[in-house]
């Protein structure tokens, strides 16, 4: 059986910060259609099933955990957990997921952002970089734009802690740079 995949992606990558701001993104989502939103939130272990809760209170459309080996479909929110990242099998896009290893960010948006590289011919994907401390999810948002995504990050003023944010200005190809309130309307207009 083929499940309903997403033609089109939101990622999305904070840390310090960034709650308060998916909520934002997460409230001002009518029911989705053909697209899904993967999120990957640094949180520490045993907070993301009352983060999930909190988020799907606010939101008409499902949100859950991601799972291990299952798949993703369109019109849902998923929260990541881990190392968590996508792929293809046969026609089904599945997530895999393992604990995220020693030292490593919970979860790891490196990892999830650069699942979805190889897809970028098929599914038009939107990545964001929110406010943060650190770099994570800097390096796979590169690598996102040079295969042509489509690539946001929070402005200097708009950032809560401009860590990520002002490495992916550095380094991301043709990052555009918003403030968190354009943000939300940019995910907004690109999940219609």
């Amino acid at each position: 059986m083929k499940h309903s995949e997403p033609k089109k992606v939101v990622l999305i990558g904070a840390s310090t910060g960034g709650p308060g701001q998916i909520q934002k993104i997460v409230n001002s989502l009518v029911e989705l259609q053909d697209t899904t939103v993967i999120i990957a939130q640094h949180m520490v272990d045993g907070f993301m099933d009352s983060f999930t809760s909190r988020v799907q209170n606010s939101s008409c459309n499902n949100v859950s955990l991601a799972k291990d080996n299952q798949p993703c479909q369109k019109t849902n929110i998923y929260i990541c957990e881990g190392e968590t990242k996508l792929f293809k099998s046969n026609l089904n896009l599945l997530f895999a997921q393992k604990k995220s290893s020693l030292n490593s960010y919970n979860p790891n948006i490196n990892i999830l952002f650069n699942s979805f590289v190889p897809l970028c011919k098929d599914i038009e994907i939107l990545s964001v970089i929110l406010t943060g401390i650190g770099d994570d999810g800097v390096e796979a948002c590169k690598n996102l734009s040079i295969n042509g995504a489509r690539c946001i990050t929070e402005s200097k003023d708009s950032a809560i802690v401009d860590g990520m944010p002002n490495r992916a200005r550095a380094i991301v190809p043709n990052i555009e740079v918003y403030d968190m309130e354009k943000i939300v309307k940019i995910i907004s207009e690109f999940c219609e």
